[in-house]
């Protein structure tokens, strides 16, 4: 005879438990120190904002079972793609173009502000906007900055009537 899995930390499936990804002491217990996967952390944060009130959660989860809940949510959300989006790259490249709105990206190269947050980037420098959107699209450059265009309401550019 199986056993079911010992529930975690934050097992956001178990009724029996408020879900809480730490122990309320701020201190680290246990299966905490063990690590909690980040798939468990998106599933827990993703039933976090689908039930912000602890007990409507265990209630559902008492009324349904865990596992037809798991069914219902990754139905409407998809939890594969999700975490597979939400694996860390540390490894990056970063394309710019040589000009003032660039800046934050460039300098924090050699600030050190990428190091201390543990990336390792290499910033590179592009030749124009066409390339930047054709090194994007085929995933050569993992980020950028873009100009984006901004529609000016008329009521911005009249100069005003009189002054309030």
């Amino acid at each position: 005879m199986s056993h079911p899995q010992e529930p975690t930390a934050c097992d956001p499936y178990d009724a029996d438990r408020p879900l809480n990804m730490r122990c309320a002491c701020g201190r680290v217990h246990g299966a905490q120190r063990a690590g909690v996967l980040p798939e468990d952390k998106l599933e827990a944060s993703l039933m976090k904002a689908l039930f912000p009130v602890d007990s409507v959660r265990r209630g559902f989860l008492r009324a349904v079972g865990a596992g037809t809940a798991r069914a219902a949510i990754a139905s409407v959300f998809p939890l594969g793609a999700l975490q597979a989006m939400a694996q860390e790259k540390t490894k990056l490249k970063i394309g710019f173009i040589p000009i003032t709105c660039a800046t934050p990206l460039i300098m924090a190269h050699p600030l050190g502000f990428y190091q201390k947050q543990g990336l390792d980037v290499e910033v590179v420098k592009t030749a124009g906007w066409a390339l930047i959107r054709d090194k994007m699209l085929n995933k050569e450059y993992d980020a950028t900055h873009f100009l984006s265009r901004c529609r000016w309401p008329s009521r911005w550019v009249r100069a005003p009537t009189r002054c309030p």
